[in-house]
């Protein structure tokens, strides 16, 4: 990223501090997904910080932020198609790094536990270069790391940034032979769990860019749809043909053009 642009292609505003309706259980607790209803039993609840957030240009946690109108219209398009078709699970990706998916990721996630019949998910798999723990500045003591070499279970592993039904699964550090592990069955075992655990639950999971290595081209069959995020001045013709080569036998939900100067445009 540019570090002069929101996800979305806006200019970043300051994020209201206790604005969300923020939940203050004991930590050490997991949030039981019944749409309206709240219970914290095992998952860690870690409070999120206004300005750590607006560095990392995250303007969702803020429900009532004049800058969610893009994020709120890419939720609702998402949704209707996922709805539509069944799909619980989606994945986001781009062509290359620094296109700012994972900044996308996170807010659209966010914009999803606003919404008051959904929960949603965020799981960070780009394990050569996780972003999602560190964007949203959480303890990462236990992680996707721990669970994938069974050192942790995973309700361990999930965070609850003090925002009603959003839950984060975060990579703590760059996992080795990442391929290998996206091509595993515990991975393919993980994905159906967190799918089918809850009705209203939508996962979204942040991918590795397709063109920078295999990684996302072995995982996503895995999922129910795509999410393609391409940067404005940074993605030329070629990549983003290559990118829907690799992905013309998925479910490709979008294609958000980010990082513009002007709102950005969803291409269905």
């Amino acid at each position: 990223m540019d570090g002069t642009k929101p996800a979305v292609g806006h200019t970043l505003h300051p994020v209201t501090p206790g604005t969300p309706q923020a939940l203050s259980p004991a930590p050490g607790t997991a949030l039981r997904e019944v749409p309206g209803e709240f219970d914290y039993v095992n998952t860690k609840v870690v409070p999120l910080r206004a300005e750590h957030l607006e560095r990392h240009r995250i303007v969702a946690y803020n429900k009532n932020s004049n800058m969610n109108g893009p994020i709120d219209l890419l939720r609702t398009q998402v949704l209707r198609a996922m709805d539509e078709n069944g799909w619980r699970t989606l994945a986001i990706t781009s062509p290359t790094p620094e296109a700012g998916k994972t900044v996308l990721a996170i807010n659209l996630a966010m914009s999803i536990a606003h919404h008051t019949t959904r929960t949603a998910l965020l799981v960070d798999f780009d394990l050569r270069r996780p972003k999602v723990g560190s964007s949203l500045g959480l303890p990462m003591e236990q992680s996707l790391n721990e669970f994938l070499s069974d050192q942790a279970e995973l309700q361990d592993c999930l965070v609850n940034p003090t925002l009603p039904r959003f839950v984060v699964l975060p990579t703590r550090v760059p996992v080795p032979m990442s391929t290998e592990m996206l091509s595993s069955p515990k991975v393919s075992n993980l994905i159906s769990d967190l799918r089918n655990r809850y009705e209203s639950r939508i996962c979204i999971f942040d991918l590795p860019p397709l063109l920078s290595s295999d990684d996302a081209i072995t995982v996503i069959p895995k999922f129910d749809c795509v999410l393609l995020v391409v940067a404005n001045g940074m993605n030329n013709r070629k990549e983003i043909e290559d990118c829907l080569h690799h992905l013309a036998r998925v479910n490709l939900v979008g294609t958000v053009l980010n990082k513009a100067d002007e709102q950005p445009r969803t291409y269905y």
